[in-house]
């Protein structure tokens, strides 16, 4: 059934269908917004509900994308897409086959794996609870403990980009350079490999500040002034310096961009150093992991 005229995009799937909801996103945002609706129909079971949901929804107007991972259901969905020639689209199905193939190996073809509690998940949960903790400064006398080190001047993205990098696992600390405030004497003692600092245009930075303003009152001061951001910058720029860090600008980029940029670093100068990981727990067991599980396998761009 239409709505407003626009088309239907149906994502359908086994388990929650949030994969192909993702790809659907990605592929929508290359058309006008609000073109199309999006619906989602998740935790499809049977046979009899598949078949339900696709006539019932059927139009000229309408695509369903589909993650199904139990074979008889994705069977079913092949057919009776065939059969009320809806246009539908397999998004898991031939990337999973694709690697059975070069792999030798069948595939576990079990609904909504990705979503189940492993070390993984605890290890994200351990990571963010230490960026939290030592986030803008704090606990400054445990910053030994931590992976990655983010230092720059107010509004360089240190926060964001902390909690980024902890949803992916790694213990991030951030610290900030703060003009008439000595810089921590326990930032020169971190491995310098593990710092990364912060720098931004300063023109863009006096945009982003000045837009932050009105909150802050009269304890702006020259917060927001040209000449004053540029000074900091200059300043922050000597203590990278003094520090020996690697210097990455996170200016006018996505997080994500950045992120994918200081873990390229990380891997390729502290990753082979790094210890293996703990050994996994006993066969069905899921547990914490040790305190500082190492070496991840980072992903690339386009992942």
């Amino acid at each position: 059934m239409q709505r407003d005229g626009r088309p239907i995009v149906y994502i359908l799937s086994d388990s929650l269908g949030e994969t192909a909801e993702q790809v659907a996103r990605a592929a929508l945002s290359q058309f006008e917004e609000e073109r199309f609706h999006v619906v989602r129909l998740p935790r499809v079971s049977s046979r009899g509900q598949l078949e339900g949901v696709v006539k019932g929804a059927v139009s000229e107007q309408c695509l369903f994308l589909y993650t199904l991972a139990v074979p008889r259901l994705r069977e079913s969905m092949e057919r009776v897409a065939r059969e009320t020639r809806v246009a539908a689209v397999d998004i898991m199905g031939p990337v999973v086959r694709a690697l059975a193939e070069i792999a030798h190996e069948r595939p576990r073809w079990r609904a909504g794996v990705i979503r189940q509690t492993d070390r993984g998940y605890f290890e994200r949960v351990e990571a963010l609870d230490f960026a939290v903790q030592h986030d803008d400064g704090r606990n400054i006398e445990l910053l030994g403990d931590a992976e990655i080190v983010l230092v720059g001047v107010s509004r360089t993205s240190k926060t964001p980009l902390s909690m980024y990098l902890a949803f992916k696992g790694y213990r991030v600390a951030n610290v900030p350079l703060v003009p008439g405030v000595e810089v921590p004497p326990q930032l020169y003692e971190v491995d310098r490999r593990r710092v990364f600092g912060l720098l931004i245009d300063g023109e863009l930075l006096t945009e982003i500040r000045r837009a932050r303003v009105h909150e802050m009152g009269p304890y702006a001061g020259r917060y927001a002034d040209r000449e004053s951001v540029e000074a900091e910058l200059e300043d922050s720029k000597s203590v990278m310096r003094r520090i020996g860090c690697l210097v990455v600008n996170s200016g006018g980029r996505a997080i994500e961009e950045t992120a994918q940029e200081i873990l390229m670093h990380y891997e390729n100068a502290v990753g082979a150093d790094a210890p293996s990981a703990v050994e996994p727990a006993g066969k069905g067991e899921v547990g914490p992991p040790a305190r500082r599980p190492r070496r991840r396998v980072v992903p690339r761009e386009g992942d």
